[in-house]
């Protein structure tokens, strides 16, 4: 077994000569326009003021740019975690025990901490636990928070609610006072960045529709209508903030839920944007890069980070070659942070707002859901009950069960395998399951029956009792039983009982079993360690099933 990576400081600037670095600037600039209102969008569905997500961005890139491996991943607050966790954060602030900030900075701390921890452990294969219908539906339901938390805004009313239903009820008390004006803005905002994305995906269609909102505010005189501003942002570097230890103990559960989501959506970014020249992926020394942005944010006073999959397409698409270009946003947006507070004074919440419907119906995904519906009714119910559960509970209670959704279904899968009997193709030496179009050819006195799955503790007795019954089922008993195993992939001790179990079933009714086909290393390690092959003898582990019927189905 390998140890864990060793990550390399800058690592991800291997290669890279200065020729790429006018590229990379451009790139930066185009990537500062996006980032800027997105991340005081989603510091502001957090309930954090907008610098905070400014904090957030530079910390989550200076962390990655240092440890990770991938040249064109961005980082920073992310709308996908952030309603997850942000009541969690408001109840713990309003118990009067801790501050919102410091509670915030203890949740990245252990998401940071997490990270880096499976990052060394090599625990990328655990990001692929979430199937795309348990992810589709989470994503929906976030998209219904994200849009809810943000209609008061974008209407220009003050409601509230303890739950989602209850927030909902406060805005439909409240519809006679929408201010049109910032309705107008909201949704404009959200129209020219769906245009400028339409147009080119590149264009920051974001930043466009916020000068123009800010403009609409200072020429029209909006603010006195009844046009929210944000005020001018205080400026100056974030103090660091120490997390209480009880913070810390309380924000285990939910830090593990993110770490989960982090890494699904780290990974899934990742490959989706292999980088110049498709470069070889580095999962985990991604995680430890992750991890560091998310203990650097922390750093900053600021909340966890994720991997950004539409700001990380840009920058592929711009032809980005390193984290030149994510360093040189993070630049423009610390030069905005520390002195440009007052040039977004007059920036209206409602844009904010229009950012952020944005980003929901961008996440979800209507026609995945359309195809997951069409082609796997089935798994379709998976995806309405994760949106369910995410909008009806408490967000990380929905997560939650939406994870152990998706696990449980790969259980289901796992244990409705049963076993198949298989013929063989005339004129060939092919032995495959029978069907109508190729109904195929028995050998008198010879069972071959197939599994097509890993042996596991989960299907060990639908094994066992499935192997049986088609075993005695065969009248007269058959003289061979042949198990053609090229699905088994692995074999755990108990089904390797199982199986034991099967072959003293034929030893005692008289009829020799051969197992064929067992290509996986694993699972024929798994055989001799577990005292499979010493009950089944080892000239009867075949090739093939033509083989075993050639030499064992005439033996007396």
């Amino acid at each position: 077994m390998s140890g864990p990576p060793s990550p390399r400081l800058f690592g991800s600037f291997r290669g890279w000569r200065f020729a790429f670095a006018g590229r990379d600037i451009l790139v930066g600039l185009t990537l500062a326009a996006i980032t800027i209102p997105e991340q005081m969008a989603t510091a502001r569905l957090g309930g954090f003021e907008p610098q905070t997500g400014f904090y957030a961005f530079i910390g989550a890139t200076l962390g990655f740019a240092a440890l990770g491996a991938s040249r064109v991943l961005t980082v920073g607050a992310d709308s996908t975690i952030t309603p997850i966790f942000a009541g969690t954060l408001a109840l713990l602030a309003a118990g009067g025990g801790t501050s919102l900030a410091a509670a915030a900075v203890a949740l990245a701390l252990l998401v940071g901490l997490m990270l880096i921890l499976a990052g060394c452990l090599r625990l990328g294969w655990v990001a692929n636990l979430l199937s795309t219908p348990i992810i589709t539906g989470f994503l929906a339901g976030i998209a219904v928070h994200i849009v809810v938390s943000q209609l008061p805004g974008l209407f220009g009313i003050a409601a509230a609610g303890e739950n989602l239903p209850a927030h909902v009820l406060a805005i439909l008390h409240q519809l006679g006072a929408i201010n049109p004006f910032t309705t107008a803005i909201g949704l404009g905002v959200c129209l020219t960045i769906l245009i400028a994305e339409r147009i080119d995906m590149r264009i920051p269609g974001a930043l466009i529709g916020l000068v123009l909102a800010t403009l609409a505010v200072v020429l029209l005189g909006l603010e006195a209508k009844g046009v929210a501003v944000l005020g001018v942002l205080p400026g100056g570097l974030p103090q660091p903030i120490l997390p209480d230890l009880d913070d810390l103990r309380q924000l285990l559960p939910l830090a593990l839920i993110l770490t989960l989501i982090v890494m699904m959506q780290t990974a899934a970014v990742i490959h989706s944007f292999p980088g110049p020249e498709r470069q070889a992926s580095d999962t985990n020394r991604d995680f430890i890069g992750m991890g560091a942005g998310n203990l650097l944010a922390a750093l900053g006073g600021a909340f966890p980070i994720n991997a950004s999959p539409p700001r990380t397409a840009v920058v592929a698409e711009a032809g980005g070659t390193s984290q030149l270009g994510a360093l040189v946003a993070a630049f423009i947006v610390l030069a905005l942070a520390l002195w440009g507070g007052a040039l977004l004074a007059q920036v209206p919440q409602a844009a904010l707002a229009g950012v952020l419907l944005f980003v929901a119906q961008r996440i979800f995904r209507l026609g995945a859901m359309l195809r997951i519906a069409r082609e796997a009714p089935l798994e379709f119910v998976l995806v309405a009950l994760t949106a369910i559960a995410i909008v009806l509970l408490p967000i990380e209670a929905g997560v939650a069960i939406g994870i152990g959704l998706s696990l449980l279904h790969g259980v289901w899968m796992t244990t409705h395998t049963h076993p198949i009997e298989l013929h063989r193709i005339s004129g060939t030496t092919v032995w495959w399951p029978a069907g109508k179009e190729r109904p195929g050819e028995t050998v008198d006195g010879v069972a071959v029956i197939g599994f097509q799955a890993p042996l596991l503790f989960a299907n060990a007795e639908t094994f066992k009792t499935g192997m049986i019954a088609a075993i005695d089922a065969h009248q007269p008993p058959p003289r061979l039983v042949v198990l053609e195993a090229s699905g088994i992939a692995d074999i755990d001790f108990t089904a390797a009982q199982a199986l034991i179990g099967v072959v003293n079933h034929c030893k005692a009714a008289g009829i020799r079993f051969a197992i064929t086909r067992l290509e996986s290393v694993r699972a024929q390690s798994a055989l001799e360690r577990f005292g499979v092959l010493s009950e089944l003898g080892s000239d009867h582990l075949l090739h093939s099933a033509e083989e075993a019927v050639r030499t064992l189905a005439s033996k007396g």
